[in-house]
């Protein structure tokens, strides 16, 4: 099973990519078990292919072709996926006040040099976090990611620069996992 996490859609009314062409377009790509998640671009399918970047590439451009604009996706396996929520280096725990939508998975199309996460002046964004993993950041903004001073940083392009990103609440993170256990 797999995760395809598509950046950017449904958001303030652009970009729209209803739910149930979503479905269809992966079903019409021959994979099945399709189901999403949310309206804000999570879907999990099964597939012969085991290889993600060419599943997220047939995917974007099958995007493109419907919709008529580019839709970068990142497609990511059920023990990968299991291997990010295991891995997690911030308690998970709602009773401990992290979790939820405290916390964000950043999946990147690849690893982000440690160099770069240092740059960031980590005590300037305090009490906000970030902590690397495989091919994904670990956020940590207590106020909500729509307040956070952290996440719009880690987006320059010193930091994340040519490196595709999308980010999911915990909440998603816990879904996804369950939504792709075999």
């Amino acid at each position: 099973m797999y995760a395809a996490l598509l950046r950017g859609i449904n958001v303030g009314g652009n970009r729209k990519v209803p739910m149930a062409e979503l479905r269809e377009l992966l079903g019409g790509l021959g994979h099945a078990a399709v189901r999403t998640h949310l309206n804000s671009g999570n879907a999990v399918f099964s597939s012969d292919t085991s290889d993600e970047d060419a599943l997220a590439a047939e995917l974007e451009e099958a995007l493109e072709q419907r919709f008529g604009f580019h839709v970068a996706c990142m497609v990511r396996g059920a023990e990968y996926l299991r291997d990010v929520r295991d891995a997690c280096p911030f308690p998970t725990d709602p009773a401990h006040g992290v979790g939820g939508k405290e916390l964000h998975v950043v999946f990147c199309s690849r690893s982000v040099p440690a160099e770069r996460l240092a740059s960031l002046d980590a005590a300037a964004y305090l009490p906000e976090e970030v902590r690397a993993g495989d091919r994904a950041l670990y956020l940590y903004t207590p106020g909500g990611l729509g307040t956070s001073r952290l996440s719009p940083a880690l987006h320059r392009p010193g930091v994340l620069g040519g490196v595709d990103a999308t980010s999911r609440n915990w909440n998603t993170v816990t879904a996804l996992v369950e939504l792709t256990r075999d």
